[in-house]
Formats: C-alpha cells, sequence, structure tokens
C-alpha cells in the first residue's frame, strides 16, 4: 500500500469518527432537551424565575425581574452535578425567547448573560436594553 493510500484512509478514517462524535453530541443534546421542561413562575412574595426542571425535579433557574419594558436578569445557576450539560444555554434561551414575545429589553446584570450578550453581540442587539447598565 503506498503511502499516499494510507494516508487518505487515515483522513477518512478521522473525518468518519468526528462525524460520529459530532452526531452522538447532537442526540445527547436532543435527549436532554426532550427530558427537561423550562416554566416561568412568578410566584407571590417570591422573584420571578425561568425555572428548569428534570424529569420533574428542579436543577436550575434564571432571576428575572421585569419593570417598565425591561427584564433585568439577575442570576442563573444549575445544580453542580448538571453542569456543562447546556442548561444554562436552555435557560437563555427560553428568557429570550420570552422576552422577543413580549417586546422587552435585557439588562444584563447576571455575569452568564452578560458574557453571552458580549460574545454573541449580533444574536442578541435587539434585545438589549439601552436603560440598564452592564456591570
Amino acid at each position: 500500500m503506498g503511502v499516499g493510500v494510507k494516508d487518505n484512509i487515515c483522513e477518512d478514517t478521522c473525518n468518519v469518527y468526528q462525524t460520529n462524535i459530532a452526531y452522538i453530541r447532537y442526540l445527547l443534546h436532543l435527549a436532554l432537551t426532550i427530558m427537561t421542561e423550562i416554566k416561568f413562575e412568578s410566584p407571590e412574595n417570591e422573584p420571578s424565575a425561568f425555572n428548569l426542571y428534570l424529569e420533574g425535579k428542579k436543577i436550575g433557574e434564571m432571576i428575572v425581574e421585569i419593570r417598565d419594558g425591561d427584564m433585568t436578569v439577575f442570576h442563573t445557576e444549575v445544580d453542580p452535578e448538571q453542569e456543562g450539560k447546556g442548561y444554562a444555554a436552555q435557560l437563555l434561551e427560553a428568557m429570550t425567547s420570552y422576552v422577543r414575545a413580549h417586546d422587552l429589553k435585557v439588562v444584563p446584570m447576571c455575569t452568564y448573560v452578560h458574557v453571552q450578550f458580549d460574545r454573541h453581540a449580533e444574536q442578541y442587539e435587539d434585545i438589549l436594553s439601552k436603560n440598564g447598565s452592564r456591570f
């Protein structure tokens, strides 16, 4: 077998492996999304929040307040054993969808939301409040 043929086989094997890894990650993300539920809850005498439930158990939250057309996001947290699974991103997606649906703007006081709004400014520029400070 010539060197060129061996190199092509190795390259093809690497491409298949990378494709399979990406597909497995996609399936895992899809499964986790299907098993989770996010509810916007505003109980009396408590802060409003987007609460994330996995199989009925609360595993994360995004604490918010709505006032004068702005949604201030104060804090995002996911249970330590659930970190790194994309749950904070699901909370962010739920919050931004809610904001757009209700014609609100976001004041990102929460570190996580602040960083995401900075990293992906073009994705969130339409909902970033001009009224609030960002750190």
